[in-house]
């Protein structure tokens, strides 16, 4: 597997283990990790810390050039939310882990010309999948529902 895709297994795993909802994230220029990060909306009582914004948050400050050179690894389909991130910073590349617990804004993404590779990797879906049936309530807070 993918280095990259494991380290945001691994943040979904440690998300998870602290009481949180397992989605992770890393942000990856130029071949290295620049930002890593899960969903903490429980840990923090947060809002807007899901995988995806957490990893951007922990990577901090950067340059528009810098993002427009990264690749963003997540392990679930990113929300509206996140999308909104990933369009703004103009991040080129996003490599999702799965789409079919939840399929995010995919098309959105791809029609601002956003390249998508989605893996459909068994240890994403299998987290997820199993995070549903034991907490179908923070997960529909999660997602807005």
């Amino acid at each position: 597997m993918d280095k990259f895709m494991q380290a945001a297994i691994d943040e979904a795993r440690q998300g998870l283990a602290e009481g949180g909802i397992p989605i992770g994230s890393v942000l990856v220029h130029n071949g290295q990790i620049i930002g890593r990060g899960h969903n903490r909306r429980v840990q923090q009582g947060s809002a807007i810390r899901h995988g995806e914004m957490d990893a951007l948050e922990n990577a901090g400050r950067q340059s528009a050039q810098t993002y427009r050179e990264s690749v963003l690894y997540t392990t679930l389909s990113p929300c509206a939310m996140c999308s909104g991130a990933i369009l703004l910073y103009g991040i080129p590349k996003v490599i999702i882990g799965e789409n079919q617990t939840f399929l995010g804004e995919e098309a959105l993404l791809r029609e601002r010309g956003v390249q998508l590779d989605v893996l459909h990797n068994n240890e994403c879906l299998h987290l997820m999948q199993a995070f549903i049936a034991t907490q179908p309530t923070l997960w529909n807070e999660d997602i807005g529902e």
